[in-house]
């Protein structure tokens, strides 16, 4: 294979991969837009993330399964397809429930995208290049959910929303073509038995309401009270009996769509542990921090997302450096031990932030998070697998490449839940220490009366106008220090589960099992 032809699929895999983690956060910044232009609240347009989360956590663990049954270059041709028509789809849909179908489907076209990415480029390099291999893959992992509020702010500030679903086309158009034409199939591939292999499809179907209904209870339990809706009743009912009847099926079953046996593997529980809290973290705090902005100290959409890019260029630097050390064989509990102290790092000083800050004050946090995240995201992979058997390696890494989607989805839920507490409790007692004897808020008061007066209010207006002045103000502030508090969870969290790491196996992989681990990496 010539160097262009492996400079051409390297790209082809990354960019893919890209755009569907780009595609998990894309559309947040847009909701506001999309309620306005389909006519629908925002509460309902909310499902338009919902439904492509939902699909998203649901294929991912099935991705290896589908791979083996249907070929993987003919399975990731057809998701790279799926999720190119989708996209065209969604942005040509005029009813919100139409775009909410669209977004299922491009969940479903999505979830190939980043773990058969990950085994096609790895394929593409020799034993002891694939840490610099798991560098470069890990800078898309990194990169992906920090680019999509930067592009989606820029696209609603400036275009109409529908042309982030549009500029998905010509990228799935171009990936499609490349892959049809340059990534070739292993000798497994041709003439593959599908009647030898067993379908699942009790443990498909278990894991399938199971988790579809935990991914709504998280996705939409802020907003419908949580306990207090009927639905959400039901669907922890749902996911309970189909989360708990999946993992007894899969290990009764002789032929488990996801073999649960894996997690016997002590090293194996810690990394899951800690891969889950790294998702917590990485998409807990990529969520709050464009929220807090520009709720809260104004920043445009695009402001929002640029702020965020000293996370994303030191990543950008980093990833390569930490592939390269993985290949010469530093083992992964060191990286995974900076990733942590990082994190810890960038909650910690986040909370720190006062209504003043400027965009500039924001950059050392973003680049411990970035930096963190390098250090989880690939070492976290290389280190769920040690000591697992070559057959179990796919499995094992199927497991983890969930929780770390799982753990995004519950760091976005506690996120929204846990600021909207705080932001209540904040108020109540900032509201508490108002005293109508207390000679500074009387001189407000009279301070913000006069100057409407000034401007032609009405005495009596006015009166009522500084009194609402003055609840803005207490509620802009309260909204500050719930949001202060959410990125301090996010710092307890990581100090929390590092016990953990006690259960990882401090052990170096030579550079044939990293090869085993790259291959499965699918």
């Amino acid at each position: 294979m010539s160097k262009y032809i492996k400079i051409i699929i390297v790209i082809t895999t990354i960019t893919a991969a890209m755009m569907e983690l780009i595609d998990t956060s894309i559309v947040n910044v847009a909701l506001n837009n999309i309620s306005g232009t389909l006519g629908a609240t925002l509460e309902d347009a909310s499902w338009v993330v919902t439904a492509y989360a939902i699909a998203n956590v649901i294929i991912i663990p099935l991705t290896g399964f589908l791979s083996r049954y249907f070929g993987r270059k003919n399975y990731y041709l057809a998701s790279i397809v799926i999720f190119t028509l989708s996209s065209y789809m969604c942005g040509s849909s005029t009813s919100l429930w139409m775009l909410v179908l669209w977004r299922f489907v491009q969940g479903i076209g999505g979830g190939a995208l980043l773990s058969v990415s990950q085994g096609i480029l790895f394929d593409q390099f020799k034993p002891e290049e694939k840490g610099i291999a798991g560098g470069i893959f890990g800078m898309g992992i990194v990169i992906g959910p920090t680019i999509g509020p930067i592009l989606g702010g820029y696209i609603v500030d400036n275009y109409h929303w529908a042309l982030i679903f549009d500029i998905n086309i010509p990228i799935g158009i171009a990936a499609a073509l490349l892959t049809w034409k340059f990534i070739d199939k292993k000798p497994d591939e041709y003439n593959i038995n599908k009647k030898a292999i067993p379908i699942d499809y009790i443990g498909i179907l278990s894991l399938t309401i199971g988790v579809g209904a935990l991914q709504y209870i998280l996705e939409k339990g802020q907003s419908d009270d949580w306990f207090q809706a009927q639905s959400i009743r039901y669907l922890t009912l749902a996911a309970i009996l189909g989360l708990g009847f999946f993992i007894w099926w899969e290990l009764h079953t002789k032929t488990p769509a996801i073999n649960l046996r894996v997690m016997k593997n002590r090293n194996l529980i810690g990394s899951n542990v800690l891969t889950f809290v790294c998702g917590f973290g990485l998409f807990g705090s990529v969520y709050l921090f464009p929220v807090m902005v520009q709720r809260v100290m104004g920043y445009t959409p695009t402001e929002a997302g640029l702020s965020m890019v000293p996370g994303a260029l030191v990543s950008i630097f980093a990833m390569p450096f930490i592939g390269a050390g993985l290949g010469k064989g530093i083992k992964p509990i060191y990286f995974v031990i900076a990733g942590f102290i990082l994190f810890i790092l960038h909650g910690y000083t986040s909370s720190l932030a006062t209504p003043e800050s400027g965009r500039w004050w924001f950059s050392l946090p973003q680049i411990f998070r970035g930096v963190g995240t390098g250090c989880l995201t690939v070492p976290l992979l290389s280190q769920a697998v040690v000591g697992l058997k070559p057959q179990d390696m796919p499995y094992g890494i199927s497991l983890n490449n969930m929780f770390r989607q799982l753990g995004g989805a519950f760091g976005i839920a506690i996120m929204n839940t846990y600021a909207t507490n705080r932001f209540a409790t904040h108020r109540s007692d900032l509201v508490s220490n108002l005293q109508n004897n207390n000679p500074l808020l009387t001189e407000r008061l009279n301070g913000i009366t006069q100057g409407m007066v000034a401007k032609g209010v009405n005495p009596i207006a006015a009166k009522q106008g500084a009194y609402g002045v003055l609840d803005h103000a207490l509620s802009n502030q309260a909204q500050m220090q719930a949001y202060l508090d959410g990125f301090l969870l996010i710092a307890v969290f990581f100090v929390c589960t590092i016990p953990f790491m006690l259960l990882l196996k401090n052990e170096s992989m030579d550079a044939e099992t990293r090869a085993k681990v790259a291959a499965a990496a699918h």
